[in-house]
């Protein structure tokens, strides 16, 4: 039996994600993800925890919606948010932080 329960919705400019946001999830909400319109929003206080792959479903939603023009608000910081976000280099606002590339 999964145990996977993640869900999205749409409630007014906020996109509310809830459960458990990984790879499976991703597979499964991302065909739920393509109007984009009027979101200002990503919602995530329901969620319990995220992956690599639900943070790179979160990023690159933040990218399509600063793409146009729109100023984008997080709510929540999930179990595996602030960790994976720093060792990608996304700011909180999920945008890349541009680091300098020598090593």
């Amino acid at each position: 039996m999964a145990s996977n329960s993640a869900s999205v919705q749409r409630s007014g400019t906020s996109l509310v994600f809830s459960g458990l946001l990984d790879r499976a999830a991703v597979t499964a909400l991302w065909p739920s993800l393509t109007a984009l319109d009027g979101v200002q929003q990503l919602d995530l206080a329901a969620v319990s925890r995220l992956d690599s792959a639900g943070l790179a479903l979160l990023a690159e939603l933040a990218a399509r919606l600063r793409a146009t023009g729109t100023t984008l608000t997080i709510v929540g910081s999930p179990d595996g948010f602030t960790d994976l976000s720093a060792a990608y280099r996304l700011a909180p606002s999920l945008d890349f932080h541009a680091l300098s590339a020598a090593s």
